[in-house]
């Protein structure tokens, strides 16, 4: 029997859809920039494009725009997409369902980190480093890092995805359709009440931050951390790239 589409709430559509179509416009222009300036691993004999960096600059913008609500929601709302307390143990049972779970949810995780290590080695880079030929900074090399990490993550994001839940979850994610209590116009009150919830619970809150997946927890502050960095870098480094 074919599968049942599943449903994907109607925010999560939004900014992964425009999330992904950043990261993906990001990591194709990376690469042409390193194509025009780099080559130290290899080339393609693409033609160059004037102000490659300024557009992928702008890309790598937007996309830090977005990065806070898209990490809020992956860490709250889909924290169950992403490292679990026995995920580690579950990756053993290779050829397993639960492997290939697992491993998406790996993925996912790594993806967060790589994008805020690379939103912040981007905001510390100087335009004019790449065309003078300076490519020992340490900047340049974490944001290439970065870069490696981000493409094998999205690699295994989609083949998972496709794997897990074929061709109707990748459909879902392109559907318009919602439930009523999903319309947009409720968004506003169920963000108060979430907020709400979260201030009253504030102690219930700690204690399930130690208790539950803690692993998690502490990478949700360090990625959180990590995007209020990459906005206040420019502040103390005027000079960097924005």
């Amino acid at each position: 029997m074919p599968r049942s589409a599943p449903y994907q709430p109607l925010l999560l559509r939004i900014i992964h859809g425009l999330s992904g179509i950043l990261v993906i416009a990001a990591i194709i222009t990376g690469f042409l920039v390193y194509n025009t300036y780099d080559r130290r691993f290899g080339k393609i004999p693409f033609p160059q494009i004037g102000d490659i960096q300024g557009i992928h600059g702008t890309f790598a913008l937007f996309f830090l725009l977005i990065l806070p609500a898209f990490a809020l929601y992956s860490f709250h709302a889909g924290q169950k997409r992403l490292l679990q307390s026995d995920s580690l143990q579950q990756l053993t049972q290779v050829g397993k369902p639960i492997w290939w779970v697992s491993l998406q949810r790996l993925a996912n995780t790594l993806m967060l980190i790589a994008a805020v290590l690379a939103v912040n080695s981007g905001r510390m880079m100087k335009e004019e480093w790449l065309p003078a030929g300076q490519l020992h900074h340490i900047w340049y090399s974490l944001h290439l890092c970065a870069w490696v990490v981000m493409v094998g993550c999205v690699a295994i994001h989609v083949l998972m995805s496709t794997k897990v839940g074929g061709a109707p979850l990748l459909l879902s994610m392109f559907s318009w359709k919602f439930r009523p209590e999903d319309s947009p116009a409720k968004w506003s009150s169920r963000f108060r009440t979430w907020l709400t919830s979260l201030q009253t619970n504030f102690g219930a809150g700690m204690n399930n931050f130690i208790q539950n997946n803690f692993y998690l927890k502490i990478i949700e502050v360090i990625v959180l951390g990590g995007i209020l960095t990459a906005f206040v870098l420019p502040v103390f480094f005027p000079g960097s790239e924005s």
